[in-house]
């Protein structure tokens, strides 16, 4: 049996069942530590941040979990980096941790949902000039088969010239 799709409305946040602690995420970088943490607002239905973080030697690290670069674009990508959600965020990093969520297929019936196709996503990396890409944030319905197949042709179609690493439950990295 597949997942079914999410309704098409919103979720309030007084209906979730929890108790809730929002901060505000500050516009300049942050120091903590040896890193520097930079946020941006990327594209999504709703206020939704992405994250860079780095370190003294130019290390860095992006993080897009809910990320739909491709909104409203007939053919993506379309823009130059600087115009396009997310990207400048992205440049250049030594690993992208990125929203990955549909099929090309999928996507097609769920534009303006907040997340990303799989070649939209490897576009983005190109777009983005990153070292290595990994992809999360997995559509719940597809099995772990699904997605070792939708990534392989999504990779398979979009060559890109980085590394590919499929994101794992207790992943570790080294960069």
């Amino acid at each position: 049996m597949r997942y079914l799709s999410p309704p098409l409305f919103p979720v309030c946040m007084r209906e979730l069942p929890c108790c809730l602690h929002l901060h505000e995420v500050p516009s300049a970088d942050v120091e903590i530590g040896e890193f520097r943490v930079g946020s941006a607002l990327v594209c999504h239905p709703g206020p939704t941040v992405g994250y860079r973080i780095s370190d003294a030697s130019g290390n860095a690290l992006t993080y897009l979990p809910d990320h739909e670069p491709a909104l409203g674009a007939a053919v993506f990508p379309s823009l130059p980096r600087e115009w396009t959600s997310g990207a400048t965020l992205a440049e250049g990093s030594d690993l992208l941790i990125h929203d990955g969520q549909y099929t090309t297929q999928e996507y097609r019936g769920r534009v303006g949902w907040g997340h990303s196709s799989l070649r939209h996503m490897l576009d983005f990396g190109t777009l983005a000039d990153v070292k290595h890409l990994v992809p999360f944030h997995y559509d719940p319905g597809h099995s772990d088969a699904d997605l070792d197949r939708d990534l392989a042709e999504a990779i398979e179609e979009a060559k890109p010239a980085y590394r590919v690493t499929p994101g794992r439950e207790g992943m570790t990295l080294d960069l």
